[in-house]
């Protein structure tokens, strides 16, 4: 077994799926259920500058999971992300237990979780990172 070509095939199927949800959420935000909705949400829950943080949390879900799926950038995004999941913990789900469907912390722990992961291990082989360094290997 080639466990180098098994772990950045892992990470690239993670980094994919993870994107993915990121962006679905993001694109939810901003078009699905539109900005004003959004903001109305954020601003109902306590969230300050309601306004920007939609706008920040939907641009930076769309950019920063695109980001992740083509592994770009992609420490950084996933840590821009980690950022955005911690803010959804604290004024979205803490209050709510632990499973997911009462609105607790399961779900976004295990995103942030997993963004955590894409920050320690990187991007892999597979990516845009990779491609435009000048590491051999």
């Amino acid at each position: 077994m080639n466990r180098p070509a098994v772990r950045d095939a892992a990470l690239l199927l993670f980094r994919l799926v993870l994107g993915l949800i990121f962006i679905a959420h993001g694109v939810d935000k901003m078009f699905m259920d539109g900005m004003d909705e959004t903001v109305g949400q954020f601003s109902a829950l306590g969230i300050p500058q309601p306004q920007i943080a939609g706008y920040a949390a939907a641009i930076g879900e769309m950019v920063g999971g695109a980001f992740l799926v083509i592994g770009l950038l992609t420490t950084f995004a996933a840590a821009a992300l980690a950022v955005d999941m911690v803010g959804a913990l604290y004024f979205v789900h803490w209050g709510n237990g632990l499973f997911a469907g009462d609105g607790g912390i399961e779900y976004p722990l295990v995103l942030c979780m997993s963004l955590l992961m894409i920050v320690i291990f990187g991007s892999g082989r597979a990516s845009l990172d990779r491609a435009l360094s000048n590491v051999d290997a």
